[in-house]
């Protein structure tokens, strides 16, 4: 068995020795790789084709997924900039907002600036069947709130009044609430004494109360009142500034009895859209106002004098 193993190995070394010689002989003589290495390649052609078909193929694998890795890392991109845009967004339409309100705010101390006020933010609601009423976070150890004081909008639209007055909190009825009445002037917009049809009061209905609106009840016969006739306050009694808008005219109706007419009133801000509010701490009619400024030139003038 060794003896054939080893003339095997004899054998096969000689017939490599044999090719290798031949393939040496072709390369110096005819200038080729001979008919030995042409029929290796022929035989072996098939192969390589083969293995040069899967290295293109996993070539073009390689390059899917560098590209699918780069499209990848671009969305991831795209990504983080959209989520930047939109918090960017975010906090300018934030900045916008209260840009807008601290507009509205410094406006309302222009128009109304014989006010004293305190501004104060809306906490909840608590209005039922039979009232309509909010809370917010003033009371008397954090403000000078008081019960009775006007509440009002930014733009100067009175919404409610101060009922009762908390360590911390209040609570507000709207016009809305059958507990509210104001004395008003009706008539064209920004109507005032000099201009308005005619004085009424504005009250809350329960039967209106429901549909979002109030009441101007018993209007005498000298008020003329018409549908989109605009409702302020007149500064009447004490209790609120004149000026500030309460609401516009719906519809003008004479009572069952035939006795006297109503007309229905739809709040000039919406109601349940309220988040910040103004208390009224306190205020001067314009009369007053310019009593005690031609009292203030008049001291100034005496003093002026006195020191000449």
């Amino acid at each position: 068995m060794k003896a054939l193993i080893n003339k095997r190995t004899i054998i096969i070394a000689s017939v490599s020795l044999l090719i290798a010689l031949i393939t040496l002989i072709s390369v110096n003589v005819f200038n080729s790789a001979g008919p030995v290495t042409g029929f290796a390649n022929t035989i072996t052609r098939p192969v390589r084709t083969f293995a040069s078909t899967v290295a293109r193929a996993f070539g073009d694998i390689y390059s899917a997924i560098y590209r699918f890795e780069e499209l990848e890392r671009r969305n991831e991109e795209l990504l983080q900039t959209v989520a930047q845009l939109q918090a960017d967004f975010r906090e300018a339409a934030e900045v916008a907002i209260e840009n807008d309100r601290l507009r509205s705010l410094l406006d309302f101390r222009q128009r109304h600036g014989r006010y004293a006020h305190e501004p104060a933010t809306f906490i909840n609601w608590t209005s039922d069947n039979w009232t309509h009423t909010f809370t917010i976070n003033r009371g008397y150890m954090n403000s000078r709130i008081e019960e009775g004081m006007g509440v009002s909008t930014e733009s100067g639209i009175l919404i409610g009044q101060i009922l009762n007055v908390g360590a911390t909190t209040s609570t507000v009825i709207t016009v809305l609430d059958t507990r509210f009445s104001a004395a008003v002037f009706v008539g064209g917009e920004n109507a005032t004494e000099e201009d308005a049809d005619g004085t009424a009061t504005v009250k809350g209905d329960f039967n209106q109360m429901r549909n979002g609106l109030f009441i101007i009840d018993f209007i005498d016969d000298n008020v003329v009142v018409n549908q989109g006739s605009f409702v302020v306050t007149s500064g009447r009694g004490d209790v609120f500034p004149s000026g500030l808008t309460v609401g516009e005219v719906v519809s003008v109706h004479t009572h069952a009895s035939g006795i006297g007419r109503f007309a229905t009133v739809r709040p000039s801000s919406p109601i349940n859209a309220i988040s910040e509010v103004y208390v009224i701490l306190g205020f001067q009619d314009v009369d007053e106002q310019d009593e005690i400024q031609a009292d203030e030139q008049a001291e100034e003038h005496n003093d002026e004098q006195i020191d000449e």
